[in-house]
């Protein structure tokens, strides 16, 4: 087998062999033997913080992954990369660097498997941001590897009622409605996250990594396996996963097969349906928009909306639904969920995967649908028809286009006066003290990848919303994003985006917005006399950041409706 890695340590027999020793000498006091120069380079990415419950196991895991690289032949080279917490820093100027990550993460590894020119990667993963930064370089630079998820947590408990981190956000805006009292607030913090683990709903995280293992760059079963057992300890299934892992990259390596063999067009149409299916995140639509860009693979929102348009929402989870990745693992996990949409036609299965086999050949032992349950729903009797879960939107609010998520709601039409904020702490300000009413249309601005900087989620105000009861009754429009724990009326991803002249920037109180699911538009409903005349006004707001990683950001980032990235 030719190695890459022989640039960096020498090939025996070779003139570079001798032009390497100086290199060999510093890997030498790391611990690598003779036998070692004789074997592929395999990188370990390992995204460990013990600042978040997503990441805390990580760090074990990548110690599992390391044992087995070098069992199955090869040698590893370790290395760790930032993790910002979406679920701690939401709602304040820190979520700013939550996508900012995703970014910083995929170059991080870059220069590691590009500055030891590694033979081959294994990417980890946890927390939302997280996961798809693991997989865009291994794209990029079209190598040899694959990704492992960390796994989902377990619900918490409370009085028997499941609890999850978006328990905790919506418990706020009850409190403040007076619907609990202060003790039971308590209560709902000290629980809903008992252990180590990604959020258990269908939030970002569990949506990426199902969407991951659909494209075919995770192995069967590794989305859905839960990260540890009830005693906090890290789940036998997971540590297979580590196992599968480490044999399946050595195989990979053999076999030569690289990531742009598996992450095809198809492929991505895989990953958009079961993201779909199963009641994904809107953070999806970035993300693989993002992965897209870096495969070369030509995707692009109106096929996101094709896709969404002929799949039907079949997963009854969190935050819109009943249920958590723990219910979806005790009755199959995602390779019933895969089996179950090939059967039914919505996959192709001829869409070759890390395992060297196609995605059909994978899930040919697959555990079948099974009947008498609620937690994944059959496509002939679907949780929500096609359509119904998240849409693409144009309209003169969003010429480039923006993403609503309905998550099964029966709505084809919302009109309403303007709610107009320039900061998302202002919404939150203004929900949590009762001036937002029913019929209204919240405007968040200022919020986009280059405004914010960083484009925010939203879970502080969407969650306020459904706490104070106004869910159904309330739309939020912004050009920032939503969390996967978000439900509601929720169109975000507006673009173009305030920041640079966007129609967002032009709205005033009290304008009439329509979301029309019908017609497929976002429209402010002012006449255009007036948007001239407003626009004739209007100057792009000095960014907020002078320098560091966010002014960075700004000036790199491409709009959302490319999947805001900076590469």
């Amino acid at each position: 087998m030719k190695r890459r890695s022989e640039e960096i340590t020498g090939h025996k027999g070779s003139k570079n062999w001798v032009e390497r020793t100086a290199a060999r000498t510093m890997l030498r006091a790391v611990r690598f033997s003779d036998e070692d120069f004789d074997k592929p380079i395999i990188a370990l990415a390992i995204p460990y913080t013990n600042g978040t419950p997503c990441n805390d196991h990580v760090r074990d895991l990548g110690d599992l992954v390391q044992r087995e690289i070098e069992q199955a032949g090869g040698k590893a080279i370790v290395f760790g990369t930032p993790v910002v917490s979406d679920g701690i820093s939401m709602g304040t100027e820190a979520m700013k660097y939550s996508l900012v990550s995703r970014d910083v993460i995929a170059d991080s590894i870059e220069l590691m498997t590009e500055g030891y020119r590694v033979d081959a990667v294994i990417t980890l993963s946890g927390c939302d941001k997280t996961i798809p930064a693991a997989l865009m370089p291994i794209a990029r630079n079209n190598l040899i590897g694959l990704t492992l998820y960390g796994g989902s947590i377990l619900p918490g408990d409370y009085h028997g009622k499941a609890l999850n981190i978006v328990s905790a956000f919506e418990a706020i805006g009850a409190h403040c409605a007076g619907k609990i009292d202060a003790e039971e607030l308590h209560a709902i913090e000290c629980r809903a996250c008992p252990g180590a683990g990604s959020c258990a709903g269908m939030y970002t995280a569990n949506t990426m990594a199902s969407a991951i293992e659909a494209l075919g760059m995770s192995l069967p079963g590794a989305s859905s396996n839960l990260a540890v057992d009830e005693q906090n300890v890290i789940s036998q299934d997971k540590q297979d996963d580590c196992v599968r892992s480490a044999k399946a990259v050595v195989e990979l390596l053999q076999s030569g097969l690289t990531s742009r063999d598996i992450m095809t067009r198809q492929a991505f149409e895989n990953a958009l349906t079961v993201a779909w299916a199963l009641g994904g995140s809107t953070n999806a639509v970035l993300h693989l928009l993002a992965l897209a860009h870096e495969a070369d693979v030509d995707l692009t929102l109106e096929d996101i909306d094709r896709i969404t348009s002929r799949v039907p929402l079949l997963g009854n989870f969190k935050p819109f639904g009943q249920y958590v990745m723990n219910d979806l693992h005790e009755i199959g996990g995602l390779p019933m969920v895969m089996k179950t949409l090939l059967d039914s036609g919505y996959l192709h299965g001829d869409c070759i995967t890390v395992t060297g086999r196609t995605l059909a050949e994978n899930l040919a032992d697959a555990p079948s649908w099974p009947d008498n349950q609620e937690v994944f729903h059959h496509p002939d009797q679907p949780f929500a028809p096609a359509g119904q879960h998240i849409r693409v939107l144009h309209g003169n609010l969003a010429e480039e286009g923006c993403v609503i998520k309905i998550s099964g709601k029966e709505m084809t039409r919302f009109t309403g006066p303007a709610r107009v904020f320039n900061r998302e702490e202002e919404a939150l300000e203004a929900i949590l003290g009762g001036k937002i009413r029913a019929g209204d249309v919240i405007v968040i601005r200022y919020e986009g990848p280059k405004g914010g900087p960083g484009m925010r989620e939203m879970l502080s105000p969407s969650a306020a919303l459904m706490g104070a009861g106004l869910g159904k009754d309330v739309a939020l429009v912004t050009d920032g994003r939503f969390s996967g724990g978000t439900h509601g009326i929720m169109v975000g991803h507006v673009a173009p985006e305030a920041q640079v002249g966007g129609m967002l920037a032009l709205v005033e109180e009290g304008d009439e917005i329509e979301v029309d699911l019908a017609a497929g538009v976002l429209n402010l409903k002012v006449d255009e006399q007036e948007i001239a005349t407003r626009r004739s006004r209007w100057q792009a707001p000095a960014l907020r950041y002078p320098r560091g990683v966010l002014a960075k950001y700004a000036k790199l980032v491409s709009s959302a409706s490319k999947g805001a990235v900076t590469s």
